[in-house]
């Protein structure tokens, strides 16, 4: 009997293996082992049906809220060129007015009214939900009137500043044929000068006039700084001088400018400028002297000389006006301190539109010193009395008023008068009635 071999069998075992993985995978591929995975597709399928009609009601409510975004925006588009139209049209109404051109300003105000009817039309229509059915051409057409209109507008806007440069050209054209007037005029009174190196009696007057509105501006400047300060500007004028009548409240600053004239001209005939006496001689031999202080004084500002030369005559001329004018309780009324006071008595003056003021006013009395010393003729300074009488020749009003009373008397001298070789200046009086005819 034949015996069974170990290597057979194990060679029978591996064929009957692959026979049973081929009839598996030719299973597969025929269809009949996935059952389970196509019981789910056919649950899928089955599912997508009965979810159709939810689909379609999402689609529909997307491209509803689309087409309501897009006329909001369309909208909104309307809204700001309309704005941008409404601005436009008011900048070419004010264009036609300046210069006045009536047919412009109708045409104007007519886009005004129709563009605010197109406002009204807008709002009507957001309240009632009525939206554009074409928003996409109306956002087109919305872009394109606002750049319309923004160009309208900066092409009025440069209009405008053609016809301001023009201006500005026109004012600098006749600035600069002032400043060359005022060029050639200095020219020939420097070669006036330096022919005869000595000055015109005319250019006196000038001068005075000259000291006169910087007299007037720092009392101006103190004024204003008194009502500032709350102190009553009547009880002061009348502190200064009593029992005047005035035809006006305003006219009371006369008697403070007649204060300030009292200080800065006290001195004025003596060549120091002080209550030194003086001599002839001095006097001849320091006429040049004077031409030369004027000389040079003259194209400088007053802190340029105080500050490059703190020890000069000018410098010691302003602190001593400033200390006696100003009094202390003046200042401190006015800046609640005395730091100002004690800054000048050292030679310093603050930079304050009050020191500016007296600075100004300061310099121009000592040019017309400089220039009434600088005459070969003898220069010299007077005044009224009070109650005198009025005269044409030595004395000019201030007030028109005062002329016409049958007899004004003098009140004050507002502004000294000066006499310089055969030249008379008038002094400025303020002409007033006594008190018993007055009652």
């Amino acid at each position: 009997m034949e015996t069974v071999k170990p290597l057979d069998v194990a060679s029978r075992k591996g064929k009957l293996r692959r026979a049973f993985v081929k009839a598996i995978n030719i299973k597969k591929l025929t269809g009949v082992v996935p059952e389970v995975e196509r019981e789910k597709k056919r649950q899928e399928n089955v599912n997508l049906v009965k979810n159709a009609p939810n689909l379609s009601e999402s689609f529909d409510k997307l491209e509803e809220e689309h087409e309501k975004t897009l006329s909001m925006e369309a909208l909104l588009a309307k809204l700001f060129a309309t704005v941008s139209s409404i601005k436009s049209s008011y900048a070419q109404l004010q264009y036609a007015q300046s210069p006045y051109d009536p047919a412009g300003i109708q045409k104007a105000d007519r886009l005004v009214v129709s563009e605010l009817k197109t406002l009204s039309e807008l709002k009507q229509s957001f309240l009632k939900n009525e939206f554009d059915t074409n928003p996409d051409i109306t956002l087109v057409l919305a872009e394109i009137q606002e750049m319309r209109s923004l160009s309208k507008t900066y092409e009025i806007m440069g209009k405008k500043m053609e016809c301001q440069l023009k201006l500005k050209d026109s004012e600098i054209i006749f600035l600069k044929e002032k400043f060359q007037e005022s060029k050639n005029q200095n020219k020939l009174m420097e070669k006036r000068l330096n022919k005869s190196n000595s000055l015109d009696q005319n250019h006196f007057v000038i001068y005075l006039n000259h000291t006169v509105k910087s007299i007037r501006g720092f009392v101006k400047t103190m004024v204003e700084q008194m009502k500032f300060s709350a102190w009553d500007v009547h009880v002061a004028a009348e502190t200064i001088q009593p029992e005047v009548f005035y035809y006006k409240q305003e006219h009371a600053c006369f008697a403070f400018e007649h204060f300030v004239c009292k200080i800065m001209f006290q001195g004025f005939h003596l060549p120091c400028f002080t209550s030194e006496p003086s001599s002839s001689s001095s006097r001849k031999t320091s006429k040049e002297t004077f031409f030369e202080r004027f000389t040079e004084l003259r194209p400088m500002k007053a802190r340029e000389c105080l500050a490059s030369r703190p020890k000069s005559r000018f410098s010691r001329f302003c602190r001593g006006k400033y200390l006696r004018l100003v009094h202390p309780k003046m200042e401190h009324a006015f800046f609640g301190h005395l730091h100002v006071r004690n800054q000048v008595s050292v030679g310093e003056f603050p930079e304050t539109s009050f020191c500016t003021a007296f600075l100004e006013m300061a310099k121009r009395v000592w040019l017309l010193h400089c220039i009434a010393f600088s005459f070969d003729v003898e220069a010299s300074i007077f005044q009224v009395s009070k109650g005198c009488r009025f005269s044409e020749m030595y004395m000019k009003s201030v007030a028109e008023e005062s002329l016409s009373e049958s007899e004004p008397r003098v009140a004050f001298t507002v502004v000294p008068g000066f006499r310089v070789g055969n030249t008379l200046v008038q002094c400025e009086v303020y002409l007033s009635v006594s008190s018993q005819r007055r009652t």
